[in-house]
């Protein structure tokens, strides 16, 4: 992981465009690079709407699939996770797109030539064996339900989904947008502290960290600590940098409605975003129906 002591070298801010950033003219973006649980790329220009109209360098802490940095196409952005992989992939997005599309395609066309499952899982132990990026972004379109799930010593356990993963000409046309998309993106593997703490007066941090009701399966899940998230983003107010913060909102689950209690005071304004189907719930429920078992996103804000 990165230590704060390099950070002097980052500039976010400068005096003469300093608010270089706009919430206004998003429009929806529904091409998905990777899967991934939580991703909220499908109502991201519905989040996007209650960022500040203007704002500094957006900082996206836990950057997971990217869908709301991707649909924002922002002109200064920090991205970061503590998922070192996750943070290879995106990188390669940038520095080496022609290298990104290799590893899809290569893994694409031996499971195209070879027993559908059998390879998958041949890669997939190929990833348990030696953890590495280019296993594990075909391994987000081609495993169950896009549920990547990691036990708490970072193994996949997810079989392979029943869809057909996309073509390599599809993944390389998503890679190609999305290339364009994080263009003025710097990426880094840090906590979300370490990110946080980078913020100036006027920056915008969106922060979706894992749902501690229904998102424990994701990489590095298990040792998540709300309450620090929470005094990192008092910090942030009194230092007037805009937060968002997306977290349960409400989720029927068999009877149970899971609510978080969130401190009196933080947050100057509260919104829920009907987000549909629970794809995870999906992958737990073994494809049954999903009567019943709808996700409503709760947007926080303090501003």
């Amino acid at each position: 992981m990165q230590q704060l002591s390099f950070f002097e070298n980052i500039e976010t801010n400068s005096p003469e465009n300093d608010l270089i950033n706009t919430s206004r003219g998003v429009q929806q973006f529904n091409l998905q690079l990777l899967k991934w649980i939580g991703n909220k790329q499908r109502f991201a220009y519905e989040i996007i709407k209650y960022f500040p109209e203007r704002f500094g360098t957006y900082f996206e802490p836990f950057l997971g699939s990217g869908g709301v940095l991707a649909t924002l196409f922002p002109k200064r952005a920090i991205a970061s996770d503590s998922f070192s992989l996750l943070i290879e992939i995106f990188k390669t997005l940038q520095s080496d797109p022609e290298r990104l599309k290799q590893w899809y395609a290569e893994r694409w066309h031996r499971m195209k030539a070879g027993d559908k499952r059998a390879v998958y899982e041949e890669i997939r132990s190929s990833y348990n064996i030696n953890p590495n990026a280019a296993d594990l972004v075909f391994i987000s379109r081609a495993c169950y339900g896009g549920v990547v799930r990691f036990r708490v010593d970072g193994y996949i356990s997810t079989p392979v989904g029943i869809h057909e993963p996309i073509s390599p000409n599809s993944f390389s046309r998503r890679v190609d947008e999305w290339h364009k998309r994080t263009q003025y993106t710097t990426f880094y593997c840090l906590d979300f502290e370490e990110a946080m703490s980078m913020a100036k007066p006027g920056d915008l941090i969106y922060c979706d960290p894992p749902y501690s009701h229904s998102q424990s399966i994701l990489y590095g899940a298990q040792s998540f600590d709300l309450e620090h998230l929470l005094s990192m983003i008092e910090f942030c107010k009194r230092k007037n940098i805009y937060v968002a913060l997306s977290i349960d909102g409400s989720k029927k689950s068999g009877g149970l409605l899971c609510n978080l209690p969130i401190p009196q005071g933080l947050f100057e304004r509260e919104v829920f975003l009907k987000i549909g189907r629970s794809m995870l719930k999906r992958f737990q429920m073994n494809g049954k129906t999903l009567e019943g078992e709808v996700v409503r996103d709760r947007l926080l804000l303090t501003y």
